[in-house]
């Protein structure tokens, strides 16, 4: 592939939930982890250099109370020239929260983000693609608090909807129109395949995740691929967890390296930020 032609393809947008490996959604409250077993930072940096090496820019879905904890981050992150969006505060599924508490998550991560970096997000995910299922609200809200676009709802069953289209789509609500820039998944007749991220981005073979990106592209459509950070440290510590539980919030102790590394040789990569600016919007 020519550099010519590399520019004409529709970006992959690397994206990274940027928050630590107890973070993990539905277990009741969190027990207090100590500091020194913290490894956000670490693992950042790890991406970072990552991403540096192959002249790559990605978008940082920042948990609030990491960037709270741990101020460096954040500016260490904004000054690579990646892009700060939002993962909200306390990494609280959205269908366990009501509207005031989704705003109030939402402005409190917004204010830390903007102090530390001086620009506001204007990107969210929510954790655990957790979109209440009457989600007029959480897109009003964002609408409200001057979010462009949105990559929470995942295509995919149990933790998606499956029947959600695959490719950025236009959200109309009465207050305004939000983009969904959904990750990539992979169709097949069992169904649609979690190549995009997680334990799936890990699990699945290289050749697989590299044929979905380039059907992404012959749709004209970019390839969203979503990591953690604790996903480039397989041998990190985890929470005891039922073994289902502990699969698919954790996946197999493989490092996310090897697979990141081959794409980003391959394809050309863009923020999530400047997709939207670029991508057309029905109405």
């Amino acid at each position: 592939m020519t550099p010519s032609d590399a520019t004409a393809l529709p970006p992959v947008a690397i994206t990274i939930d940027v928050e630590d490996w107890f973070h993990v959604c539905g277990i009741g409250v969190p027990q207090p982890v100590a500091r020194n077993m913290w490894r956000t930072k670490a693992n950042i940096i790890k991406i970072l250099a990552l991403l540096d090496s192959y002249q790559c820019k990605a978008t940082f879905f920042m948990l609030g109370s990491v960037a709270e904890s741990e101020p460096d981050i954040a500016p260490m992150i904004a000054a690579k020239g990646h892009e700060i969006a939002s993962h909200g505060y306390s990494h609280t599924l959205l269908t366990d929260m009501n509207q005031d508490a989704f705003r109030d998550e939402l402005i409190r991560t917004e204010q830390i983000l903007t102090k530390q970096v001086g620009v506001r997000p204007i990107g969210f995910r929510a954790p655990q693609w957790s979109v209440p299922g009457n989600s007029t609200w959480m897109d009003e809200i964002l609408i409200e608090c001057g979010y462009h676009y949105d990559s929470s709802r995942n295509p995919l069953p149990f933790v998606g909807d499956s029947s959600l289209p695959l490719h950025p789509y236009t959200i109309t609500t009465s207050r305004g129109t939000l983009l969904e820039l959904p990750p990539m998944v992979t169709p097949t007749i069992f169904g649609n395949l979690p190549t995009g991220g997680g334990w799936g981005f890990r699990f699945f073979p290289i050749k697989l995740i590299e044929a979905t990106v380039r059907k992404y592209h012959r749709a004209k459509a970019p390839a969203v691929l979503y990591i953690h950070p604790r996903e480039l440290d397989p041998d990190g510590p985890r929470l005891k967890l039922p073994p289902l539980k502990s699969f698919v919030s954790y996946g197999s102790r493989k490092d996310a390296v090897p697979q990141l590394s081959m794409l980003l040789e391959q394809f050309r990569c863009s923020t999530l930020s400047e997709i939207a600016a670029s991508w057309p919007r029905t109405y």
